[in-house]
C-alpha cells in the first residue's frame, strides 16, 4: 500500500478505466467523416448540374424567345436590276423575329420565284441580320413575245419586260416561239454565248428560222451563217480568225461568212 492509501493495483485499474474504448468511441466518428466525404461531391455535382440547366435555359430564351438576337436588318447583296425593297418584300422575314427561328430555306424559295433571280442564298448574320445574296439573270438577247419586248438569258428564260434600250450586251433575237423549250431559241443563244467578247460587240442582232438555221447580223452589215448549235465553240474560233484576217487584209472582204461547217468555210 502506498502513502496515499491506494495500492499499485488500484492505480493500474484507474488508468485502465480512463482509457477510452476504441471499439465504441472512435468508430462512429470515422463513419461520420466517411459519410461527409461521400456527400460533398454529390452536392457539388448537383449544384453544377443545376447551374448548367439554368444557363442553358437562359441561352435558349435569349436565342429563341427574346428580342436580344432578333432580326433588325435584312441585307440584300448582288442586285443591279432588282430593287432591294422588292427582294426584302419577297423574302417575307418580319422584323423582330428571333434570328434562330428564321426559315432561311423558305425565304430563299420566295426570292427565287422572282423572274429576275437565277440563284439566291439566305444566311444569318449574327446578332441581328439576315443576308440575302442574289445572283441575277443576265440578259443575252431581247425577244418580242405577245406584243412586248422581253429580256432572255442564256437558258432561254424570259425574265423581264422592257420598253427602252436593252442592257449592254443584249441584242435583238428573232425567233418564232422564244423560251427555254424551243430548239431554235436554244441554238441562237448557243451561238451568241459562244462568241469571244470582241466579236460579240460587233453583233447587231440574231435570227433563228429553225434550230439548224441561225444567222448573225453584224453592225457593219456583214452576215454570218451559223447553222445549228453543234460545234458552237469551234465555229466561234473560226469566225474570230476569219474576221481578223479580213480586217488585216490577208483575206478578201466578204459580205457573208458561212461557218455552218467550220472545216469548210464559205465566203461570199
Amino acid at each position: 500500500m502506498s502513502r496515499a492509501g491506494s495500492t499499485t493495483r488500484d492505480r493500474a485499474r484507474a488508468r485502465r478505466g480512463s482509457t477510452p474504448d476504441r471499439g465504441t468511441a472512435v468508430t462512429p466518428l470515422r463513419a461520420r467523416r466517411r459519410t461527409r466525404r461521400r456527400t460533398h461531391p454529390r452536392r457539388r455535382l448537383l449544384a453544377v448540374l443545376g447551374a448548367v440547366l439554368v444557363l442553358a435555359g437562359l441561352v435558349a430564351w435569349a436565342v429563341l424567345g427574346s428580342s436580344l438576337l432578333a432580326v433588325g436588318t435584312v441585307q440584300v447583296d448582288g442586285t443591279e436590276l432588282l430593287a432591294e425593297e422588292a427582294v426584302v418584300q419577297a423574302a417575307g422575314i418580319p422584323a423582330g423575329t428571333p434570328l434562330a427561328r428564321v426559315d432561311t430555306e423558305g425565304a430563299a424559295a420566295r426570292v427565287a420565284a422572282l423572274p429576275q433571280v437565277a440563284a439566291v442564298e439566305v444566311t444569318r448574320g449574327w446578332p441581328d441580320t439576315v443576308v440575302v445574296t442574289v445572283t441575277e439573270r443576265v440578259a443575252v438577247a431581247v425577244v418580242e413575245r405577245d406584243g412586248t419586248r422581253q429580256l432572255i438569258d442564256a437558258d432561254g428564260v424570259l425574265f423581264d419586260t422592257i420598253t427602252g434600250d436593252p442592257p449592254s450586251g443584249a441584242v435583238p433575237l428573232a425567233v418564232t416561239d422564244p423560251g427555254p423549250e424551243d430548239p431554235a431559241t436554244a441554238a441562237a443563244l448557243a451561238a451568241l454565248t459562244s462568241l469571244p467578247a470582241d466579236v460579240a460587240e460587233e453583233v447587231a442582232g440574231a435570227a433563228a428560222l429553225s434550230a439548224d438555221d441561225v444567222r448573225l447580223a453584224f453592225t457593219d452589215g456583214r452576215e454570218v451563217v451559223w447553222g445549228s448549235a453543234e460545234q458552237a465553240d469551234r465555229k466561234a474560233r473560226v469566225l474570230e480568225a476569219l474576221l481578223e484576217q479580213i480586217d488585216a487584209g490577208t483575206l478578201e472582204p466578204a459580205r457573208t461568212l458561212d461557218v455552218s461547217t467550220p472545216d469548210a468555210v464559205v465566203l461570199r
